[in-house]
């Protein structure tokens, strides 16, 4: 264990970490100070790439592999590149991650790269039926799932049964929580197969 921080020569936040190749890699996202207010929207963070990071074991020394993806190579995103996740599957490594496209609405993309440090090559377009942030993925056997969801600037709030209706508000009162989405993956990792569902909390 580390007291220490991973990274102090660029402002990161919200990492996932995976064991690849042996190494652990982490995978945060990359903010600077764009001089913008802070406000519910998130329109403060100005996040334009992602950078990966690896270390042979916690404590260890952290390796910066630089820029593993750039905005300006997502054809579909226009800004906000906020927290991602990463998985393997085949000997390919994808790169999950929300961003804003021109309609000011977030969506996941899934660029794919043959090494876990990147560089990652964006798809045209994000992932049909996709929405909101902080994408996960989860295999159970050999099934993956996309975990995914965020309130006020994640604007999950903002979607009722997949469809958006800028209108809604998130709960209050008494009024249930939201949950994360789910959707199963397909098995090249780049698209949603079926409905996207709302997650089911069984306890009480």
């Amino acid at each position: 264990m580390s007291d220490s921080p991973l990274v102090t020569h660029i402002y990161t936040a919200d990492p996932s970490a995976h064991v690849f190749n042996d190494l652990i890699y982490v995978y945060p996202s990359h903010d600077r100070d764009g001089g913008i207010s802070d406000n519910d929207n998130g329109d403060q963070y100005d996040m334009v790439d992602y950078h990966v990071f690896s270390m042979d074991d916690v404590g260890s020394e952290v390796t910066d592999h630089g820029v593993a993806l750039k905005l300006e190579d997502i054809p579909w995103a226009e800004k906000q590149l906020w927290a991602p996740d990463a998985a393997e599957r085949n000997g390919k490594y994808y790169l999950y991650f929300p961003a804003r496209a021109s309609d000011g609405l977030f969506r996941i993309g899934v660029p794919v790269g043959d090494s876990p440090e990147g560089p990652f090559v964006a798809e045209p377009e994000p992932i049909a039926g996709s929405y909101s942030i902080d994408p996960a993925v989860l295999f159970d056997g050999a099934q993956a799932f996309l975990y995914f969801g965020g309130l006020w600037g994640g604007q999950l709030q903002q979607f009722d049964g997949n469809r958006h209706d800028p209108a809604l508000e998130e709960p209050a009162g008494a009024s249930a929580a939201l949950s994360p989405r789910v959707a199963r993956l397909s098995d090249d990792m780049k698209s949603i197969v079926g409905e996207v569902q709302e997650m089911v909390i069984l306890d009480e």
